[in-house]
């Protein structure tokens, strides 16, 4: 195998961070000496988890085993997804940080195609994957993400399954939804009209409704461009995981990076 120099585009803040997390995680269990001190296993997960570098790939790198590769990122992924927030903390913090307006968006995580392959297909996206509901800010900012449920789910029928539409209904944010949460019961949530032949009223609706969506829909385009999540190779059930505790990292990232 051949060696190189590389570089991952994240903050020495980022890398600090999450070496913290694994520091005081160690002090917990009674093992502070590993093969990696914590900075280093930090460094391992964030390679993998932004670069999306294989476990083999990380092993040779970092001067470890495949296996220990594994269980580093397994036990950082743990952690970072237990700081994700649940979905009623994340909407009383957006609540209470003043935001007057929210995004509501569905994403496909791609994964190989699996045994029992058709839950996982998506019609929609014409690949198999994972369907992760993603609740934004205005801007962009990630608010929560949700668990990771069978690629065929409907966007409408998984936020019904995680309870979203009754607790955006209880903290009376507006937000704003494509065409597919047509039919949602929350009084809270905008989706644009249907229909080719709409009068200039409601296409000019249309189009407002589209503006103040787009930047908000930015969300799902920042969870991938940690590469990891543009096709997973492992288990589909693991995606939420992931998906959480990259939208910890990501946010981390934009806020004190």
């Amino acid at each position: 195998m051949l060696f190189y120099r590389a570089a991952v585009d994240l903050s020495r803040s980022t890398l600090n961070y999450l070496a913290g997390l694994i520091r005081r995680r160690r002090e917990t269990l009674g093992t502070p000496w590993r093969l990696l001190n914590p900075g280093q296993q930090a460094l391992l997960v964030l390679v993998h988890l932004r670069k999306g570098e294989t476990f083999a790939e990380l092993g040779a790198g970092f001067g470890v085993s495949t296996s220990t590769a594994w269980r580093y990122v397994e036990e950082a992924v743990a952690l970072l997804s237990e700081r994700s927030p649940k979905l009623t903390a994340a909407l009383r913090r957006a609540a209470k940080d003043g935001l007057h307006l929210l995004v509501l968006d569905g994403t496909l995580i791609a994964c190989d195609r699996v045994r029992a392959d058709r839950p996982y297909y998506s019609a929609k996206h014409r690949r198999h994957g994972m369907n992760i509901q993603v609740i934004a800010g205005p801007g962009g900012t990630i608010v929560w993400t949700s668990g990771a449920m069978p690629g065929r789910t409907h966007d409408l029928t998984a936020t019904r399954v995680w309870g979203i539409l009754r607790e955006l209904d209880k903290t009376g944010i507006i937000t704003l939804a494509d065409k597919g949460y047509q039919g949602a019961e929350a009084s809270v949530v905008i989706t644009p009209y249907k229909g080719r032949n709409k009068p200039e009223s409601q296409r000019q609706a249309n189009r407002s409704h589209a503006k103040l969506r787009g930047p908000g829909e930015r969300a799902n385009a920042q969870l991938k461009s940690w590469k990891l999540l543009r096709k997973l190779r492992c288990s589909p059930c693991k995606a939420g995981h992931l998906v959480k505790a990259i939208a910890v990292l990501q946010n981390y990232e934009i806020t004190r990076g």
